[in-house]
């Protein structure tokens, strides 16, 4: 569990405000087949500005789940909404989760009926839990008065394929949002309002979408998971074993990366460990980020 002070950024006229649920190391098995502590460690040699951030001396990956609140306006946007609580999971540490979560989200300044609208750059588990919460038996809208935002292609995959851990996330986190009508199901171009808008970067899962911020001047990208960790920006090759298509996954990749690494836009990764985002350039074959110390 996490009561990790927010991390913000200033995008022009923009507020992105980061609010942890959780920051662990991760095992890298966890993500990736076949490759050990010993192998991110060589990684990290090979690329440096992995540590101590993002690698471990250890060889951990080191992880947050985080939900980011986009200021822009009137608009209060929150942006993937981590494991939730009381939620019924096989993976152990997610399992009927206790967490303060909602206390650091109001904390920061956004109590649940604030937010406008809640986006999920797609529908896993550790996405959508907070979509809803526990009341009286029943699960209901967390954000009463938000608008939520899936993408069409990515609900219709979820709604006929189960989870990969064989959990009732669709159940217990999707379809109650759509039954107190409060979605809007959305092409993967979809844009809010000025400053905020999606890219589509499949691969990950067949819908999933990135977030774009755009204000005077200034861009920045929420990855969702078509990126877990900052390794696989020094290698884009690298593909996680939850990726729906790993070669969709890849050629994703190296589709935005040379876009989004112009040396200028911040890049806030939707799981990787504080300081979470930085400006990414290219480094070598890969990319890196660069940021303040």
């Amino acid at each position: 569990m996490s009561s990790a002070e927010p991390l913000r950024w200033q995008v022009g006229d923009v507020m992105i405000t980061s609010v942890s649920e959780s920051d662990t190391p991760t095992s890298p098995r966890f993500l990736f087949d076949g490759l050990s502590k010993g192998g991110v460690l060589a990684r990290a040699d090979a690329a440096p500005w992995l540590r101590p951030y993002f690698v471990s001396d250890e060889g951990y990956l080191l992880q947050r789940i985080h939900c980011c609140v986009i200021e822009a306006d009137e608009h209060r946007i929150a942006v993937d909404t981590c494991v939730g609580n009381d939620k019924q999971r096989s993976n152990p540490l997610w399992h009927e989760q206790q967490g303060p979560f909602l206390d650091d989200l109001a904390e920061a300044g956004f109590p649940p009926e604030s937010i406008t609208h809640v986006v999920c750059t797609h529908l896993h588990v550790d996405h959508v839990g907070w979509n809803t919460r526990l009341v009286n038996g029943e699960w209901v809208p967390t954000f009463p008065n938000a608008q939520y935002l899936f993408c069409r292609a990515e609900y219709d995959h979820w709604e006929s394929t189960g989870d990969l851990f064989g959990d009732s996330v669709f159940d217990d986190s999707v379809a109650p949002i759509v039954a107190a009508g409060l979605v809007e199901m959305i092409d993967p171009d979809h844009q809010i309002c000025d400053e905020v808008s999606f890219q589509s970067t499949p691969g990950h899962t067949p819908g999933h979408i990135s977030v774009v911020i755009s204000s005077q001047g200034k861009r920045a990208i929420i990855t969702g998971d078509m990126v877990h960790t900052p390794l696989q920006l020094a290698d884009p090759e690298l593909s996680s074993m939850f990726d729906t298509d790993s070669d969709e996954a890849r050629a994703t990749r190296h589709e935005v990366f040379p876009d989004w690494a112009d040396s200028q836009t911040l890049v806030i990764g939707t799981h990787f460990g504080a300081p979470t985002g930085g400006i990414m350039v290219r480094d070598g074959e890969g990319y890196k980020l660069e940021f303040d110390e």
